[in-house]
């Protein structure tokens, strides 16, 4: 008999039935929230994987169209791989929760969330979250859980806690806190220009409602939970610490690290490592752990510079920000480009326009299609880190990098109204030692202005690191950390933002949580050093938007037209649009409510095909003065096309003033002309005229 819980949670039920399904996992959680339902497993191998040195923790979030009453498209009529938001909401599952396992655990471990039906007032990737958590807590794996999420809209200025679907999409705030008994363990947020203590007063009101989810998951875990099972510890023998340090005293190891150029550094311990690979060359069993312990020992030696001594491995201040430098237009040709460099760590960055026709049509669980107009994507190639692999694609980090940037950059960019194109940057990562994903939204912010996309305020991004000691009052924060910093340190606290307000906040850490100074702290330093990157970097290479496009970029032109009349535009299987096209060689999307968008390069073929589209949905009346293409010739009379399947007839007696004997005289087929409309009768029939008296003003 399976046992059901129930928590009442933001005015909607919260009900997590254990036992009732998937047993044969470590752990399961049937998750109900509104009819919103996900099943969420914790599952480990039985034995530990060979030859690694991580926890090898995998987090899936699995989007089947049915939840949505939806039959995938393509071929297959099936879902393929994980979509960008699967790929979005496992990573916010992974980063809080894989600090919470051992870190010498090395047995495989997947956390499953299986989503079969969505409400449109309750998010599931909230309750894939929750149910993570749940599935982890009440397992034998070892877990110092449990943790909690909670997500904070904003509406006008009132704060939501768990908001539906549209009122997350609509809303100035998307925030989503996860929280251990104490302490804050991660923050993912995009906003409109948020100040920053109106995100604390935020990121604390999801922390007091994650202790409320917390006692619940207990009382779970009180009745359901299994004891955990012990597993193989992999962690460095302290003899071999002692042995090694007694080879490679602490002072050599701070002199091998203590550098600027991550080259020298790698170099330098590459040497210390063949120094003891040497001395244990007896010694096979310590000869396979010493690339891990030699690992664990620059690290301590990192740490430890920096707590104690305030001292960077670089050798820069703690506030301090590396060498900054900022080009436009480097690249020929394209809409617009930009290249920031912060240290080793560079980026260019292509922004390309093009019509609304081309944004991204997105198949996921809503209720509507989605479509993102704004594009952003991560490219992180091993050349960038002086390494060689071949290229596969873009992994889960790059497409968390790139949607990092393209929330930092969203509140910024101008309506379709204002600017009616589809819009992608692309940040190449030329070269990598620490927060490229802040390098980027730089970049991009520039390189959107380049472009001449009115933005409405320049975004810059910076990462702030942290050291810990034994106490939660004894910490360093760091400014804008290198590779070193980040994989050594306890966090990496990315935030974005305008001068008015935050834009985006990224935290991820490997410990058990933040208190709220460090929270505090962190947010503050981060505002101080993007707007120093903005007022020293960025604003003196390019300060606002370029009121013009690049001559490469299409020009995009609108009229409105009756929407009755959009049949008559596009014609029978779309044969009148396709000649307008053929014809001008533009691009024409029209929207349901009348609104045409005609995109080309040639500014004399816009103009054209406008007068097209204006002829075809102009009535055609008495009196006036159009422009035609003669079509056919008969004995009496040549007819001439005004408009698209519309042609009217010039009489053999009004070609001219004077006598005409033969029409093939005045006119000859595919001439233009210019005639005037003496009548249309009760059958459309157009009578015309060409006589230079009847076309004289009236």
């Amino acid at each position: 008999m399976y046992k059901s819980f129930s928590l009442e949670l933001a005015g909607r039920t919260l009900t997590v039935d254990v036992d009732r399904v998937a047993k044969q996992a470590n752990g399961a959680a049937l998750m109900h929230y509104g009819d919103t339902t996900v099943l969420s497993t914790a599952t480990a191998s039985v034995e530990p994987r060979e030859g690694i040195d991580f926890f090898p923790l995998s987090v899936d979030f699995e989007e089947k169209l049915y939840s949505v009453g939806k039959i995938p498209g393509g071929f297959n009529k099936r879902e393929g791989k994980a979509s960008e938001n699967a790929v979005l909401t496992s990573r916010v599952i992974d980063r809080p929760m894989r600090p919470l396992f051992p870190k010498d655990y090395r047995n495989d471990v997947t956390l499953n969330n299986l989503v079969l039906s969505v409400d449109p007032k309750c998010r599931p990737e909230l309750v894939a979250m929750l149910g993570s958590a749940i599935a982890a807590s009440i397992s034998d794996i070892p877990f110092d859980g449990p943790c909690a999420m909670t997500q904070i809209g904003m509406i006008g200025d009132e704060m939501i806690v768990n908001p539906t679907q549209l009122e997350w999409k609509v809303g100035s705030l998307k925030l989503t806190v996860a929280s251990t008994r104490d302490k804050v363990i991660m923050i993912e947020a995009g906003a409109n220009e948020i100040p920053e203590d109106k995100m604390i007063e935020a990121i604390y009101m999801a922390h007091e409602v994650n202790q409320e989810i917390i006692r619940f998951i207990n009382q779970i875990v009180a009745e359901c939970g299994k004891p955990k099972h012990a597993y193989e510890s992999f962690a460095i023998p302290e003899e071999l610490f002692a042995a090694i340090r007694e080879i490679v005293p602490p002072e050599e190891m701070e002199k091998a690290v203590f550098t600027d150029e991550k080259q020298v550094r790698e170099e330098n311990v590459r040497a210390v490592t063949a120094k003891l690979a040497e001395a244990f060359a007896d010694n096979e069993e310590w000869l396979a752990l010493l690339d891990d312990a030699v690992y664990q020992y620059e690290k301590k030696t990192v740490r430890k510079m920096i707590l104690k001594d305030h001292r960077r491995p670089d050798g820069r201040e703690i506030t301090q920000i590396r060498p900054l430098s900022a080009e436009i237009d480097l690249i020929p040709r394209v809409h617009g480009s930009a290249m920031f460099t912060r240290g080793q760590t560079q980026i260019c960055d292509v922004c390309t326009l093009a019509p609304l026709s081309e944004a991204q049509k997105l198949d996921g669980l809503d209720e509507n299609e989605v479509v993102k107009r704004y594009m952003h994507h991560y490219n992180f190639p091993s050349y960038s880190v002086g390494e060689t692999k071949p290229s596969r694609g873009p992994g889960r980090r790059e497409i968390g990098h790139g949607a990092l940037a393209e929330r930092a950059l969203l509140p910024v960019l101008p309506s379709e109204e204002e600017f009616p194109y589809a819009i992608r940057c692309v940040s190449e990562t030329f070269e990598s030692n620490g927060s490229t994903s802040m390098a980027s939204t730089c970049a991009s912010c520039m390189s959107l202005m380049a472009a001449g996309v009115p933005i409405r305020s320049m975004v810059a991004g910076i990462s702030c690191g942290l050291v810990t000691g034994e106490t939660d009052d004894d910490f360093v924060l760091l400014t804008d950390i290198q590779g070193l910093e980040d994989f050594f340190g306890d966090m990496d606290f990315k935030v974005t933002g305008t001068t008015k307000g935050i834009t985006a906040i990224q935290m991820d850490i490997k410990i058990h949580g933040l208190t709220r100074p460090i929270v505090e702290g962190a947010i503050a330093r981060c505002r101080e050093a993007r707007l120093f990157i903005m007022d020293t970097c960025m604003k003196p290479v390019i300060a606002e938007p370029r009121k013009e496009l690049s001559p490469y970029a299409p020009k995009i032109e609108s009229i409105t037209i009756d929407p009755q009349k959009i049949g008559d535009v596009v014609g029978k299987q779309g044969s009148t649009i396709n000649k307008i096209i053929e014809e001008t060689g533009v691009k024409i999307d029209i929207s349901e409510d009348g609104n045409v968008a005609i995109c080309g390069t040639d500014k004399a073929m816009i103009d054209k095909a406008k007068e097209i589209i204006r002829s075809i949905v102009t009535d055609i009346e008495p009196g006036q003065i159009l422009t035609g293409k003669v079509v056919r010739i008969m004995n009496f009379g040549a007819f001439v096309e005004l408009k698209p399947k519309k042609d009217g007839m010039v009489h053999i007696s009004r070609l001219s003033n004077k006598r005409v004997e033969k029409v093939e005289d005045v006119v000859n087929i595919g001439d233009m002309v210019t005639v005037r409309v003496l009548d249309v009768d009760k059958m459309g029939k157009i009578s015309l005229s060409m006589k230079p008296s009847d076309l004289a003003d009236r």
